[in-house]
């Protein structure tokens, strides 16, 4: 048995209005065209999450409104407020208590690209993976049975793609 987490850092925020405080920061137009042309990328790939767990933050919430209308199916959301600015220790505490076998992780840097070098087994051959840019996404497979099991160094990543690899 395995399970699967797609681990995207949420997409590029609006940093334009003075005062606005980091939680409540927006999407801006390129976060937006980015977070939909990553939901085509899933889809095209057969990647489907049965669970999505997001920051709270709004750039997270609406990374995932951007890319949930093109899903066949709707992952049940949930906000999880540990994995704001959280540590990588602090997002794999929040992975192992998943109970879904495919789970989409929304957050933030410089945690998920500290979790993502750890979580894997190797990492893929892309220049941006140690920085996991604005709406970076892997797909990372692990050989468990409940996530509670999952060890750092224990992931194989399937595929890494950030928007820019998108583009026309």
């Amino acid at each position: 048995m395995s399970l699967t987490l797609i681990l995207m850092r949420h997409a590029k925020s609006d940093w334009g209005t003075p005062g606005l405080d980091d939680f409540d920061r927006p999407l801006n137009e390129r976060g937006r065209k980015s977070a939909r042309a990553i939901s085509d990328w899933l889809l095209s790939n057969g990647h489907h999450p049965d669970e999505v767990v997001v920051s709270g933050a709004r750039r997270t919430v609406d990374t995932w409104g951007q890319m949930v209308g093109a899903m066949p199916e709707t992952a049940v959301m949930v906000s999880e407020p540990a994995l704001y600015m959280a540590s990588a220790e602090s997002i794999l505490k929040v992975l192992k208590v998943r109970k879904e076998r495919t789970v989409m992780l929304i957050c933030h840097n410089p945690g998920i690209a500290s979790f993502a070098g750890r979580i894997v087994m190797e990492p893929p051959d892309h220049p941006r993976f140690a920085d996991y840019p604005t709406a970076a996404i892997a797909i990372i497979e692990f050989d468990a049975d409940e996530w509670g099991s999952v060890v750092w160094g224990s992931g194989r990543v399937t595929d890494f793609t950030v928007p820019r690899d998108l583009r026309d």
